[in-house]
């Protein structure tokens, strides 16, 4: 049986993170950042004694925040290398687990879970929707799961589109190459493009303009740590799937999932539904 797994893909992650640890990334820079996420999530499920998954947990990022407010923490990625810098940044928290492991292999019991989550990562498996109906699988019922998926811009005007069109080359070009070269070209447009139009966007900002719809507005207050990562995952990448608000909604409801609730703010789209 093919697995549902692009290994080109799995090997870049790994080096992603051995490269960015999130270990530089200030405390309360990081909360911002968390709670643009998990804003939608049902605070119920913190009670210290809850079980559940992190999917794809490359570097361990958000596990790190949430491994605190829960009985046990799940870390799987389909990257040793990635499980090892989760491994090394978790090492102080005992309630973790790690599993090296693909969505058609997950190593836990059906419908034993009180929550799950996966932010970032099935855009980047070849069949999203077959990854998150393996997820689902593992929750109970009633229990929540969180995504957070990559957005086709249909809440963005046309001429956004084309720029994003436009730096899809740049992708399909630097995502090919030797990770070093990848690093390297992903640092330069981090400098020549991230910053400048981030900072351009928090300029505009305090002069009272709406930024919505400026390129790399959800930068403009973000570390330029967070800049350099989200470069290299950007342009790195050689598997990256874009949905639309609806086509997310659709997809969690065949998964499972009911009342889903997706977030207003950036980043686009990220949803809470429930297992039915």
């Amino acid at each position: 049986m093919t697995r549902n797994i692009d290994k080109n893909t799995v090997q870049g992650f790994g080096d992603e993170w051995s490269a960015f640890d999130h270990s530089d990334v200030s405390t309360e820079a990081f909360d911002e950042i968390f709670s643009d996420y998990f804003s939608i999530m049902p605070e119920n499920i913190f009670d210290g004694k809850s079980v559940g998954f992190d999917f794809g947990c490359g570097s361990g990022r958000w596990a790190r925040l949430i491994a605190p407010k829960v009985g046990k923490l799940h870390c799987i990625d389909a990257s040793e290398k990635a499980l090892s810098v989760a491994r090394s940044g978790l090492s102080k928290q005992t309630n973790c687990a790690f599993h090296h492991s693909t969505s058609d292999e997950l190593p836990l019991e059906d419908a034993s879970c009180d929550f799950g989550f996966s932010l970032g990562v099935l855009h980047h498996i070849p069949s999203t929707k077959d990854a998150m109906k393996e997820c689902v699988k593992k929750l109970k019922p009633g229990a929540p799961f969180l995504v957070y998926l990559y957005y086709a811009f249909d809440n963005k005007p046309f001429w956004f589109k084309f720029i994003w069109k436009m730096s899809e080359l740049a992708r399909f070009a630097l995502s090919k190459m030797p990770f070093p070269l990848r690093f390297v070209f992903s640092q330069i447009i981090a400098v020549l493009v991230y910053f400048p139009l981030s900072k351009t966007a928090a300029f505009c900002h305090k002069l009272g303009v709406d930024t919505k719809n400026f390129p790399l507005n959800y930068y403009r207050d973000k570390p330029f740590y967070v800049q350099r990562t989200d470069a290299l995952d950007r342009f790195g990448t050689r598997l990256e799937q874009r949905f639309s608000r609806q086509e997310i909604a659709n997809m969690m409801n065949y998964c499972g999932l009911d009342n889903i609730k997706f977030s207003d703010k950036m980043p686009y789209w990220c949803a809470v539904g429930i297992k039915k």
